[in-house]
């Protein structure tokens, strides 16, 4: 049975990432929030977004390309979409390291990354809602990875920054094996095909020498690989936004400040809602 349309007018307000632009020269088809789109990148690099099959078939829509991929909304975005500022460093590797489907909401799919029990005991970190931005970030987050980097060849602590500026978007910045005093940059795009099913887009900004695109993507994909049957035996497979409806554990502080967040944007799509 065909899951209902998007009613959701914060959802379809949203600016959302829908394939990699490096490879929409010819035309791509996709879903977003349970509608088909056609995309492409025109002759001028600039990207075009339609509902259902193409120009001709359906609506064009608001579109943009940025930090490597075609964004498009279904509604009106009041906003610009978040700033990465570490893209447009000349030093840094950009890439899109992968474009995953997993069965479960866009909402549960970034509130398991954020929060992700490691094997070793959670220190204590700082979660906060920027007054200015409204993003949730969470610093002084240190935990040890046997492998932290394609880079790496021992086990390490890792220091992290966990960033959450859209509903269905995180930003993740670890410290970089090549440059202590500045951090590689790994971005979760979430394509919210319907309520039920997402494709991770995974883009890369990295600090690295010497290894190729190839063996990059490949760590990533692995390390991602890893949580996907996890992610997928959650149930339900939208997110209770009651914190009291999943156990909370330490390591769950950011997943509960995200819960809290969307219930005050009024967020509904991909979710179960807060009893009032």
């Amino acid at each position: 049975m065909a899951e209902p349309a998007c009613t959701d007018p914060v959802v379809l307000d949203l600016w959302h990432a829908i394939g990699a632009a490096d490879e929409a020269e010819d035309m791509r088809h996709t879903e977003l929030l349970g509608q088909p789109l056609a995309y492409r990148i025109d002759g001028s690099g600039g990207p075009e977004v339609w509902r259902r099959g193409g120009p001709g078939d359906g609506d064009a829509l608001p579109a943009r390309a940025a930090y490597g991929y075609v964004w498009c909304s279904l509604g009106a975005p009041a906003r610009e979409l978040f700033p990465i500022p570490e893209y447009a460093e000349e030093d840094r590797r950009n890439l899109n390291a992968a474009s995953i489907g997993v069965h479960v909401s866009a909402p549960r799919a970034i509130e398991n990354i954020l929060g992700v029990e490691p094997h070793t005991e959670v220190r204590e970190y700082r979660v906060e809602v920027g007054k200015d931005n409204g993003e949730i970030v969470a610093t002084n987050c240190m935990f040890y990875q046997p492998k932290a980097a394609a880079t790496s060849e021992s086990g390490a602590d890792v220091e992290y920054v966990y960033r959450v500026p859209h509903p269905f978007c995180s930003v993740l910045y670890k410290s970089s094996p090549l440059d202590p005093g500045r951090m590689d940059v790994i971005a979760l795009f979430c394509q919210p095909l319907d309520e039920h099913r997402t494709r991770a887009h995974m883009l890369l900004s990295i600090l690295d020498e010497g290894n190729e695109d190839r063996e990059i993507r490949a760590f990533q994909q692995t390390i991602f690989g890893q949580d996907k049957p996890i992610l997928e035996n959650q149930f339900p497979k939208k997110l209770p936004l009651d914190p009291r409806a999943e156990t909370p554990i330490r390591a769950d502080k950011s997943s509960i400040f995200y819960r809290r967040w969307l219930s005050d944007l009024g967020l509904t799509y991909g979710v179960v809602p807060a009893a009032s």
